[in-house]
């Protein structure tokens, strides 16, 4: 990639950033296009490279259908934002910046981190059951969920201990009365994890919603189907699906490589 080709006011940045950040654009996008988004209100973030620790997040302000990677913020674990240009008109949401660098903080296995409020995802998040195990997307994280009880707006940094060990070593979590957490050790990965759970979410809603009795696969075939998730699990599928996954939004103007 030609580093000549970068914005101005991202100018020394590498490659591989670069790379990250025409990756993380395109995830927020994506967002947008499923209708995954809560206005400004929601965040994505994805950890760079190297011993520094800096994440990148969205600007606040900026809509997800049109976020380009120059609109990605880098900062550190403790919300300075680190890079060139006037930083004072790169302001990040104090909330996303809790819960993502909490994660970013505890699991480095996890480079990118999706935090989303949809209607699906709050409403199966308010039910004292939690996701069940009604389709074959919820059978995905079955036994691989983990739960965090509300606590109001995340702004006080003393619930990042907290959120990290609700989570554990799961790689999904429903945020209670609040929202969906998914991450991934990609980019691509995260997407996949985010779309089975708002899939598995909307499914129960509408299933829970038809005022008849559903019907609970058994145990032993739901944790079959997880192991049957689990070991189709691998670089190469999640790679296909990110391909796939791409071409929905490459008519976007302006191009969210930008």
């Amino acid at each position: 990639m030609n580093v000549a080709t970068f914005p101005a006011a991202l100018a020394g940045i590498s490659p591989e950033e670069w790379r990250i950040r025409c990756d993380l654009a395109a995830l927020y996008r994506l967002v947008a296009h499923h209708r995954w988004t809560d206005f400004i209100y929601t965040h994505i973030s994805a950890r760079l490279p190297g011993p520094d620790h800096h994440f990148l997040i969205n600007k606040y302000g900026v809509n997800f259908h049109e976020m380009r990677a120059s609109d990605l913020v880098k900062i550190d674990l403790h919300g300075n934002v680190v890079e060139a240009g006037d930083i004072s008109t790169r302001r990040v949401n104090a909330a996303g910046f809790t819960i993502h660098s909490a994660i970013h903080m505890a699991r480095p296995d996890l480079v990118c981190v999706v935090h989303t409020h949809t209607a699906a995802g709050i409403a199966v998040s308010a039910q004292k059951d939690g996701l069940l195990p009604l389709s074959q997307h919820a059978c995905k994280f079955y036994g691989r969920i983990a739960y965090h009880g509300y606590e109001g707006i995340a702004l006080d940094l003393e619930e990042r201990e907290r959120l990290v060990a609700d989570l554990g070593r799961h790689k999904a979590m429903i945020l209670r009365n609040h929202g969906l957490l998914v991450g991934g050790t990609s980019i691509a990965e995260a997407f996949h994890m985010i779309y089975m759970l708002e899939r598995a979410c909307a499914a129960q809603v509408a299933a829970l919603s038809g005022g008849r009795e559903v019907i609970l696969p058994p145990h032993e075939v739901c944790a079959h189907a997880a192991e049957q998730f689990r070991q189709g699990e691998n670089d190469e599928h999640y790679a296909m699906v990110w391909d796939a996954a791409l071409r929905l939004i490459e008519d976007g103007k302006p191009d969210f490589r930008s």
